[in-house]
């Protein structure tokens, strides 16, 4: 089967987000992770569902497939990055956090996207772990059901260092229909699992994946070939596992050098296939 392959905007952060979503057609990819952000349609923003409305037609045109991603920085508060979140101590902060995740399954459902992918946040010192976890557990529960109602997928990311950092904490949630979005490269930070190991054991729940290159230990997105990422065997697990929604691109350090990432990318995603195995036929050899 053939991989589809997306780039992540906020990896095109210092570009226009149609000049973006241009360079990622323009380099052949088959659709965009779109991280909601204030200069890339803006959640909050008094004409947000017209300019979504606008963004999918775009795309359509395009003919740019979508996840929508919700890591941006100080979307929600800008003296803290990432906060408040599904762990925050302040009820009404984890309610606005709610509030934008419900926003962006509205903004995934005018997209079509395939899925919309969140993640849970790093509880403050001094919080207790089990209630912090209950406000997990809640929030999860209530942005499922909302995205069900809005006819997209939700997808919860293990992110180093939050709450629900591995496979093993998601997998020791109970909500029905939340389903995982599989950044590989975490899996060379947290050390649990290699990441092709852990495309093929959660292939029955995995709604999106992200990829990047990633060393061991470190959590630093890295352009392919920096790192240690068996970008290869990740490939040909998700062929494996007959993945058909799209693999997302994450470079979020590379806003800089965009123009020349994005193509770059996926020439190596395109290129960097492992050989097939030596196969004797009569008197040549062949590869399969």
């Amino acid at each position: 089967m053939t991989l589809r392959f997306a780039y992540n905007t906020n990896g095109a952060a210092n570009h226009r987000l149609d000049d973006a979503l241009q360079l990622i057609k323009s380099a052949g990819y088959d659709g965009v992770a779109l991280t909601l952000d204030i200069h890339h349609l803006d959640p909050f923003s008094a004409n947000w569902s017209a300019e979504a409305g606008r963004v999918a037609s775009l795309m359509e045109k395009l003919e740019l497939a979508c996840v929508i991603e919700t890591g941006a920085r100080f979307l929600l508060d800008p003296t803290a990055k990432h906060e408040p979140t599904l762990v925050t101590a302040d009820a009404s902060g984890r309610a606005r956090r709610v509030g934008f995740l419900k926003r962006a399954c509205e903004i995934g459902a005018m997209l079509s996207a395939e899925a919309v992918s969140f993640w849970a946040g790093v509880p403050k010192p001094g919080v207790d772990p089990d209630e912090a976890r209950g406000w997990l557990a809640d929030g999860l529960a209530e942005v499922t059901e909302y995205a069900k109602v809005s006819g997209v997928v939700p997808c919860l990311e293990p992110e180093p260092g939050m709450l629900v950092e591995t496979l093993d904490d998601f997998a020791a949630l109970d909500i029905p229909g939340l389903k995982l979005a599989l950044d590989t490269g975490h899996c060379l930070v947290t050390g649990e699992r290699e990441p092709g190991a852990a495309v093929r054991e959660f292939a029955d729940r995995i709604g999106t994946v992200a990829i990047e290159d990633m060393r061991r230990g470190s959590h630093i997105h890295l352009p392919f070939g920096e790192g240690d990422m068996d970008v290869p065997g990740v490939l040909a697990a998700l062929e494996e596992v007959g993945f058909g929604k799209l693999v997302c691109v994450e470079l979020s350090r590379e806003s800089h050098r965009a123009d020349v990432m994005i193509p770059q990318a996926l020439d190596y995603l395109r290129t960097c296939r492992r050989p097939g195995p030596v196969v004797a036929t009569g008197q040549e050899t062949r590869r399969q």
